[in-house]
């Protein structure tokens, strides 16, 4: 969701007390042709402030983070026929969004789908999203590897393009990757 995006930024100040993060599950999905699905969010007063983001956002109740990556997604993109895989990155963030600062540890996890289309309105819609997910995303889109290193608009994590061609060349990493922490 918007709210669980990040950016890089400035540390918080000295002598502040640090503020409980926000557990989160994120989804790097990924269809046959290993292209990732990113959501366009927009900070709501503003929606010409915008980036891209993988799918996910907040851990609800006792769930578990593999069981919140999966109903996001779901929430999200509608998109239901996935193989859920390992933890991929792992990071921390503080960002301002909609008034308000976010504190988050984020973990990414590899999915896969066997849907080979362009997503379209027609073909993955959220099913589920809050007042403010309304008010602050504007689809999906399928990226390459390649159109994803040419972007020229903000994404997060901001190395995405670099995490991911990573992933493709490598495969999964044994162990999660920490990535750097982002401060905005």
């Amino acid at each position: 969701m918007p709210a669980e995006t990040g950016g890089p930024g400035r540390p918080r100040g000295r002598g502040e007390a640090p503020e409980e993060f926000r557990r989160v599950a994120r989804v790097v999905l990924l269809d046959p042709q290993d292209r990732i699905l990113l959501i366009h969010g927009h900070e709501p007063d503003d929606p010409a402030d915008t980036w891209w983001f993988t799918p996910g956002g907040g851990l609800e109740g006792d769930e578990t983070r593999e069981e919140a990556a999966l109903r996001e997604l779901a929430e999200e993109t509608g998109i239901t026929d996935v193989r859920l895989g390992p933890v991929l990155w792992r990071r921390k963030c503080s960002f301002p969004f909609d008034g308000r600062r976010w504190n988050q540890d984020e973990w990414y996890f590899l999915a896969r789908t066997t849907r080979t289309t362009r997503t379209t309105p027609a073909e993955a819609a959220p099913t589920n999203l809050t007042e403010l997910e309304r008010r602050s995303t504007t689809g999906l889109r399928w990226w390459t590897s390649t159109e994803l290193s040419a972007a020229r608009e903000t994404v997060y994590p901001t190395r995405l393009a670099e995490l991911l061609r990573t992933l493709l060349d490598e495969g999964p990493p044994h162990v999660p990757v920490v990535l750097a922490p982002e401060i905005v």
